[in-house]
Protein backbone atom coordinates (compact mmCIF):
# COMPACT_ATOMS: atom_id res chain seq x y z
CA UNK A 1 0.00 0.00 0.00
CA UNK A 2 1.36 3.19 -0.78
CA UNK A 3 -0.89 5.90 0.21
CA UNK A 4 -1.22 9.05 1.76
CA UNK A 5 -2.16 7.44 5.06
CA UNK A 6 -0.74 4.57 5.31
CA UNK A 7 1.51 5.89 8.45
CA UNK A 8 -1.83 6.49 10.41
CA UNK A 9 -4.48 3.81 9.15
CA UNK A 10 -4.06 1.26 11.80
CA UNK A 11 -3.20 3.41 14.81
CA UNK A 12 -6.30 3.16 17.43
CA UNK A 13 -8.70 6.39 17.68
CA UNK A 14 -7.64 8.64 20.01
CA UNK A 15 -9.16 9.41 23.68
CA UNK A 16 -9.21 13.34 24.75
CA UNK A 17 -7.89 12.97 28.59
CA UNK A 18 -9.69 16.02 29.36
CA UNK A 19 -13.44 15.31 27.49
CA UNK A 20 -15.51 12.35 28.03
CA UNK A 21 -16.41 11.03 24.56
CA UNK A 22 -20.00 12.15 23.08
CA UNK A 23 -22.85 9.34 22.99
CA UNK A 24 -23.96 8.28 19.88
CA UNK A 25 -27.14 10.03 20.57
CA UNK A 26 -25.63 13.57 21.10
CA UNK A 27 -23.10 13.04 17.85
CA UNK A 28 -26.26 12.11 15.58
CA UNK A 29 -27.86 15.10 16.76
CA UNK A 30 -25.11 17.20 15.38
CA UNK A 31 -25.79 15.89 12.10
CA UNK A 32 -29.67 15.93 12.10
CA UNK A 33 -31.26 17.88 9.62
CA UNK A 34 -32.00 21.59 9.92
CA UNK A 35 -35.48 22.74 10.28
CA UNK A 36 -34.68 26.25 8.41
CA UNK A 37 -38.52 26.78 8.08
CA UNK A 38 -39.96 25.98 11.95
CA UNK A 39 -43.60 25.69 11.76
CA UNK A 40 -43.31 25.28 7.84
CA UNK A 41 -45.04 21.73 8.30
CA UNK A 42 -47.59 22.11 10.85
CA UNK A 43 -48.74 24.85 8.13
CA UNK A 44 -48.84 22.43 5.69
CA UNK A 45 -50.71 20.21 8.07
CA UNK A 46 -53.36 22.50 9.04
CA UNK A 47 -53.86 23.64 5.63
CA UNK A 48 -54.78 19.51 4.44
CA UNK A 49 -56.89 19.29 7.00
CA UNK A 50 -60.43 18.98 5.94
CA UNK A 51 -63.62 20.35 7.07
CA UNK A 52 -67.08 20.48 6.49
CA UNK A 53 -69.37 22.89 5.17
CA UNK A 54 -72.86 23.90 7.49
CA UNK A 55 -75.48 22.48 5.14
CA UNK A 56 -78.80 24.77 5.19
CA UNK A 57 -81.58 22.73 6.44
CA UNK A 58 -84.84 22.87 4.34
CA UNK A 59 -88.61 23.83 6.04
CA UNK A 60 -89.98 20.32 6.78
CA UNK A 61 -86.52 19.65 8.70
CA UNK A 62 -87.01 22.96 10.48
CA UNK A 63 -90.38 22.23 11.68
CA UNK A 64 -89.15 18.26 12.48
CA UNK A 65 -86.53 20.28 14.79
CA UNK A 66 -89.22 22.39 16.40
CA UNK A 67 -91.71 20.10 16.82
CA UNK A 68 -89.12 18.06 18.69
CA UNK A 69 -87.97 20.82 21.23
CA UNK A 70 -91.40 21.55 21.93
CA UNK A 71 -91.74 17.96 22.92
CA UNK A 72 -88.69 17.96 24.89
CA UNK A 73 -90.03 21.30 26.72
CA UNK A 74 -92.66 19.19 27.70
CA UNK A 75 -90.44 16.37 29.21
CA UNK A 76 -87.77 18.64 30.61
CA UNK A 77 -88.65 18.05 34.30
CA UNK A 78 -87.83 13.85 33.15
CA UNK A 79 -84.26 15.31 31.83
CA UNK A 80 -84.89 12.80 28.64
CA UNK A 81 -81.83 11.34 27.00
CA UNK A 82 -81.17 12.94 23.41
CA UNK A 83 -78.98 12.51 20.88
CA UNK A 84 -78.20 15.53 18.97
CA UNK A 85 -76.04 15.97 15.76
CA UNK A 86 -74.98 19.18 15.35
CA UNK A 87 -72.22 21.55 13.74
CA UNK A 88 -69.00 22.44 15.42
CA UNK A 89 -67.83 25.40 13.77
CA UNK A 90 -63.57 25.35 13.17
CA UNK A 91 -61.40 27.26 15.42
CA UNK A 92 -58.64 28.08 13.08
CA UNK A 93 -60.09 28.05 9.46
CA UNK A 94 -63.72 27.96 7.41
CA UNK A 95 -66.27 25.11 7.88
CA UNK A 96 -66.08 22.92 10.56
CA UNK A 97 -67.76 19.24 11.88
CA UNK A 98 -70.76 17.57 12.42
CA UNK A 99 -70.93 15.78 15.90
CA UNK A 100 -72.96 13.63 17.37
CA UNK A 101 -73.67 13.78 21.13
CA UNK A 102 -75.81 11.88 23.72
CA UNK A 103 -76.77 12.82 26.74
CA UNK A 104 -79.87 13.80 29.19
CA UNK A 105 -81.34 17.06 28.47
CA UNK A 106 -80.91 20.00 31.71
CA UNK A 107 -82.06 22.55 30.10
CA UNK A 108 -83.61 24.42 26.89
CA UNK A 109 -82.65 28.13 27.01
CA UNK A 110 -84.56 29.74 24.91
CA UNK A 111 -83.07 33.05 25.54
CA UNK A 112 -79.76 32.45 24.53
CA UNK A 113 -81.11 29.50 22.43
CA UNK A 114 -79.16 26.81 23.32
CA UNK A 115 -79.48 23.13 24.40
CA UNK A 116 -77.65 22.33 28.40
CA UNK A 117 -77.47 18.63 29.25
CA UNK A 118 -76.18 17.65 31.91
CA UNK A 119 -72.61 17.05 31.42
CA UNK A 120 -72.24 20.86 30.97
CA UNK A 121 -72.42 20.39 27.28
CA UNK A 122 -74.15 23.54 25.35
CA UNK A 123 -75.30 23.08 22.20
CA UNK A 124 -76.27 26.15 20.22
CA UNK A 125 -80.26 25.31 18.74
CA UNK A 126 -79.22 26.81 14.85
CA UNK A 127 -75.83 24.10 14.67
CA UNK A 128 -78.45 21.39 15.57
CA UNK A 129 -79.23 19.31 12.43
CA UNK A 130 -81.09 16.09 14.03
CA UNK A 131 -82.98 15.80 17.28
CA UNK A 132 -83.56 12.21 18.48
CA UNK A 133 -85.13 10.82 21.81
CA UNK A 134 -87.11 8.49 23.15
CA UNK A 135 -89.92 11.22 24.19
CA UNK A 136 -90.81 11.58 20.62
Amino acid sequence: MSGPYDDIIHLSHPTSKNRPRMSIHDRAAQFSPFAALSGHAAAIAETARLTDRKLELDEDTKAELDRGQAILLEHISERPEITVTWFRPDERKEGGAYITTTGRLKKLDEAERILILTDDTRIPLEAVVSLESDSF
